[in-house]
């Protein structure tokens, strides 16, 4: 049995449910976990003005007081001039998963949402996301040089395996992240969507795999 994951990393509910996610994964260790890029504004154009800003704080807050994560809000307030593009991550994400297949994603995409949230970086920059993505691989005991990662995140295939990961998920029926699956000899059912405490994944699971 395999877990599966539509998740974006700037997805401010997908930032909130990391945690919880690692914990279910320590708690199942006889799970393991495959990652889909959801793309939630995949190809955005649009400049994140003072009322999209607003409108993210609000959302903040919410996961916030849900799950305790913390957020650089000064850092969002002081952007200028920025587009809400989700697919440059969603593509580092992918090719980290390339690069270095044996890695434990889930720190990798967690490390991507980190830089966001966080850091304030901007993780529609090829050379920010390669930086932050080899610093990631680095600590998980998979290095690679952040050259070598911006490489791999600017080529046509990478493009497309993340173009790849949008179409399955919408082809899965997600209409929100995060949503998680169980996938049991083949067949997906869906354990929940949106942010979810351990204990009631791990509840469902076991309904589940019953």
């Amino acid at each position: 049995m395999e877990l599966v994951l539509a998740a974006d990393p700037m997805c401010s509910w997908c930032y909130g449910f990391g945690k919880q996610m690692g914990l279910l994964l320590e708690r199942r260790p006889d799970l393991s976990l495959k990652i889909l890029l959801g793309g939630l504004r995949a190809g955005a154009t649009d400049v994140l003005d003072d009322a999209g800003k607003q409108f993210r704080l609000h959302h903040w807050a919410k996961v916030e007081e849900a799950s305790g994560v913390p957020f650089n809000r000064e850092g969002l307030l002081a952007r200028q001039g920025f587009v809400y593009d989700t697919e440059p991550v969603c593509r580092a994400v992918v090719a980290a998963r390339i690069i270095r297949p044996e890695a434990d994603l889930l720190s990798v995409f967690r490390a991507f949402q980190h830089a966001f949230y966080v850091d304030a970086l901007d993780t529609t920059d090829g050379a920010t996301l390669a930086e932050t993505g080899s610093r990631a691989l680095a600590e998980l005991g998979h290095p690679v040089s952040s050259e070598e990662f911006l490489a791999e995140w600017n080529k046509r295939s990478t493009i497309e395996e993340a173009a790849t990961d949008f179409a399955t998920v919408r082809g899965m029926g997600v209409s929100s992240f995060p949503t998680l699956f169980l996938n049991k000899a083949g067949t997906l059912s869906k354990v929940g969507a949106g942010y979810a405490h351990v204990d009631e994944l791990e509840k469902h699971l076991a309904a589940m795999a019953a």
